[in-house]
């Protein structure tokens, strides 16, 4: 009876960590391997918790842009626990190819967007508040890649560097006895390095793709965010 109950103590606990709040979940990286002027990349990537849609254009030799969105489903996982966000964002990068088979490129990104928590069983240990947690986002980044590609294959290794600042942060939440408005100003402004690597394959104007990054937060490791994203996705190269 005793292992028992200590296995409902453990199995409490991590349906506790499996429901938290989390107020960032990183976007799939926009790696459009642009070579020349008037070529364009257009990306559909996603996974089960979110969608997106990606694009980008050569406007020059060595000039390029691009634009993307993505949406995180609404989740509702048990009494109702969930959330959901999205966000736009636009860039402009440098690139250069190194051989024939060798790219290389930096983009400028900046985005925003908003995200919001509910946690409904909260409000049984709280009467006073909402149970829920809302707040404007704005990102500020700079990412590199490095790519090999060839008719049929492409792999690209690149990072995201970005800065993350909170705004406009409203609701009522107490989660784990922590007052979570509060919490989210005391980290309106932090710092992200998101290394990924993106394997394309197929055909030489349509490939699926696929793609797995890591998120650290260099400023607050314990940061309420996703860590990791995997994700797929069809890209096409006009």
């Amino acid at each position: 009876m005793k292992i028992m109950h200590q296995l409902t103590i453990a199995s409490l606990g991590l349906l506790a960590i499996g429901c938290s709040p989390k107020y960032y979940i990183p976007n799939t990286q926009n790696v459009p391997v642009i070579r020349a002027k008037g070529q364009s990349s257009i990306t559909v990537a996603g996974n089960g918790n979110q969608a997106e849609l990606q694009g980008a254009y050569g406007i020059s030799d060595h000039l390029a842009i691009q634009a993307n969105g993505g949406y995180v489903f609404p989740k509702n996982e048990s009494s109702e626990t969930g959330g959901y966000g999205k966000m736009i964002e636009g860039g402009i990068g440098y690139f250069t190819n190194v051989n024939p088979n060798m790219h290389f490129d930096v983009y400028a990104l900046i985005g925003g967007g908003n995200m919001e928590n509910h946690f409904p069983g909260s409000l049984a240990q709280n009467p006073n508040t909402t149970g829920i947690i809302e707040a404007n986002f704005m990102r500020f980044g700079v990412q590199p890649s490095f790519s090999y590609y060839n008719k049929f294959f492409t792999v690209t290794g690149s990072t995201r560097l970005a800065s993350l600042n909170y705004s406009n942060v409203r609701g009522s939440l107490i989660f784990d006895g922590v007052n979570q408005v509060n919490y989210l100003n005391d980290n309106a402004s932090t710092f992200l390095l998101e290394p990924a690597l993106t394997v394309r394959g197929g055909f030489e104007k349509i490939k699926l793709q696929v793609q797995l990054m890591k998120s650290f937060n260099l400023f607050n490791k314990d940061f309420r965010q996703d860590d990791t994203l995997l994700s797929f996705g069809l890209n096409f190269n006009l």
